[in-house]
């Protein structure tokens, strides 16, 4: 299912952000937000692809308190700019933690934008994944499922959630995809209709030009701390520029 509707804008000069598999172990990222706030980088739009966080749960508290600092910095962000979070597979449930951000789920991906007359669609990348794989989300996703997991794990001095996170903190996150360009072209994504189509969740950093689109998969912040701008050729077209964060 995507969510479809005029009013969203994708904007030139926008920043675009994907897994950041943002943590203790990944501090970087609160840096560039830092930059952002303080607009010692300036931008009209903060897309945030999914995965931001490498765990953020709405109704997990102990998540909040780990990521405390930089929830405070993207609600104070999205009072002064436009602000879209796509929720990942890693940070959901999050309407509640970013009020004044438009935020996203996966039932809402992809997200249909226009840019330059052009539909755009953006999603974090797991929407259309087999249906084992969306059972299990479906049910991680579960708001009363987790207010329950919450109650047990504060009981608990939050062991299962902790047991998590040392899991997450493990993970590979930047392996190349063999076969990604065939693994892209059998999902039907000319389905949407959209001119372009960009979205993380695979860290590939790569793009291919298919029959009646142009697919764009975002290379992962936590992968070389890479970030990328929206902006538009001379014949209009959408170019999405790669730039590398670096703390001054």
């Amino acid at each position: 299912m995507s969510h479809n509707t005029d009013k969203i804008e994708l904007k030139e000069g926008a920043l675009i952000i994907s897994d950041a598999h943002y943590s203790y172990l990944r501090p970087e990222l609160l840096s560039l937000i830092k930059d952002i706030y303080t607009k010692k980088i300036v931008t009209p739009q903060l897309i945030l692809m999914g995965d931001i966080f490498d765990a953020l749960f709405g109704s997990i508290e102990y998540t909040h308190e780990q990521n405390r600092e930089m929830i405070i910095l993207l609600n104070k962000i999205s009072e002064k700019i436009d602000v879209l979070f796509l929720e990942g597979n890693h940070d959901f449930n999050l309407k509640r933690v970013f009020k004044s951000a438009k935020v996203f789920s996966i039932k809402e991906q992809p997200l249909i934008c226009s840019f330059e007359d052009e539909k755009v669609a953006l999603a974090h990348g797991d929407f259309d994944a087999p249906f084992g794989y969306q059972l299990y989300t479906s049910i991680i996703r579960n708001p009363y499922i987790l207010k329950f997991l919450n109650r047990v794990d504060r009981k608990i001095d939050d062991k299962i959630i902790k047991k998590i996170d040392r899991y997450l903190t493990k993970k590979e996150d930047c392996n190349e995809f063999t076969g990604f360009r065939d693994y892209i072209q059998k999902r039907s994504l000319d389905s949407y209709s959209c001119r372009y189509f960009i979205e993380g969740h695979y860290h590939q950093n790569r793009a291919f030009y298919f029959e009646s689109y142009k697919y764009i998969n975002l290379g992962a912040f936590a992968c070389n701390q890479r970030y990328f701008i929206v902006k538009s050729l001379e014949d209009k077209e959408l170019f999405i520029e790669e730039n590398s964060y670096k703390e001054s």
